[in-house]
């Protein structure tokens, strides 16, 4: 049960939260606003769009970057206030723990990190998606960077298709080839001037003017398809050659699941950045606890500085977790270290960090 003391840090944690969640959305909005003015006037994008999809989906995402940090933010300022006006010192000696008195900032955390991880598994992804759409349809219009021309796609195990140009108005790819493969070597080779997506799934493909071949040892079998069409199943789809840099956050994560084991049962090894995003969603969560505890351990102690040094030095931790989780994502997908192991990095050092200070933190 929530005793008096609780309600009172509580209440004071979330009402600073919310209120600088508040106030930092705004700025970010208005700064948004001032660079894509131009574009809001220039292309035909209407109102209800910037009004009700765009920038509904921006302080989404926004929130979703930002909210490890608000949370510091706003626990560095009102526990540096209750630090300035001897309400801590006067807990303390009342013969309250500090570990007593971290009750009611993990419970705070713990209901922040309930709203964000609801929000970035399940719903932060399709409002992002509804915002990314005018983004690609209005703002930035070169921003599918899929391969279209000599193109290697896997679509299972042993099993690989070769597009040496690719049409999106149209689906269509020309000079298609597909190759399958077993121990021993290549078994089957379909080669066409044209396949054109039908739809699906499953995913049916019409091929145009083709030769089928076929091996088995030294014995090669040949079927001269050239002058005729053939439907086929194909596990390839036009989302294939379709690469936006923020794909990844489009996907709720059911969908990225899904994804990930599509394309690893296909043997693509290209799912780095949507593994580390799936597991970023609730690295990012942990971290609104690390950082929750980081700043109260800092910002309790009586200082000449008061609040503004303890904003400082809270402010600087925070920039310097933005910057390694930074680092961590670029070296998660990189390869330069295991996904999971990279993602919760930062978490791993702040989580060392957050235990150093709360054992030499006055109590």
């Amino acid at each position: 049960m929530l005793q008096t003391l609780d309600r009172y840090i509580l209440g004071k944690f979330l009402s600073t939260f919310f209120f600088t969640v508040l106030i930092f959305t705004l700025i970010s909005v208005f700064i948004d606003f001032s660079e894509k003015v131009e574009k809001f006037i220039t292309e035909p994008i209407t109102l209800r769009e910037i009004l009700l999809i765009y920038y509904p989906g921006f302080i989404v995402f926004i929130g979703k970057v930002l909210w490890p940090l608000y949370t510091l933010i706003a626990v560095v300022f009102f526990t540096s206030r209750m630090a300035a006006n001897s309400e801590i010192l006067a807990i303390l000696n009342a013969g309250v723990s500090f570990r007593r008195l971290m009750r009611p900032y993990v419970a705070g955390a713990a209901i922040i990190m309930v709203i964000f991880l609801a929000g970035a598994h399940f719903f932060a992804p399709w409002i992002n998606r509804l915002r990314l759409e005018v983004v690609h349809k209005y703002i930035d219009k070169n921003a599918d960077k899929g391969k279209t021309t000599n193109v290697h796609i896997f679509t299972a195990p042993g099993e690989k298709v070769f597009v040496q140009q690719y049409r999106k108005a149209d689906s269509t790819a020309r000079n298609f080839r597909l190759e399958r493969f077993d121990t021993s070597g290549l078994v089957f080779l379909l080669q066409a001037d044209q396949a054109h997506y039908l739809g699906g799934p499953p995913h049916r493909w019409r091929i145009k003017n083709f030769t089928i071949r076929t091996f088995e040892g030294w014995r090669e079998t040949f079927f001269d398809g050239r002058g005729m069409d053939m439907d086929t199943l194909i596990q390839m789809h036009p989302g294939d050659f379709v690469d936006y840099q923020e794909q990844q956050a489009m996907l709720n994560t059911p969908q990225l699941m899904r994804y990930i084991a599509q394309q690893k049962a296909r043997g693509a090894g290209n799912t780095r950045k949507y593994e580390s995003e799936l597991h970023m969603r609730t690295a990012e969560a942990f971290t609104i606890l690390i950082l929750t505890i980081i700043g109260m351990a800092v910002s309790a102690r009586k200082i000449r500085g008061g609040t503004g040094l303890h904003l400082a030095v809270g402010i600087a931790l925070g920039a310097l977790y933005v910057m390694l989780s930074r680092f961590a994502v670029v070296f998660a997908t990189g390869e330069a270290m295991p996904v999971l192991l990279g993602i919760w990095m930062p978490n791993i050092i702040f989580a060392g960090v957050a235990i150093y200070l709360v054992r030499n933190a006055q109590k």
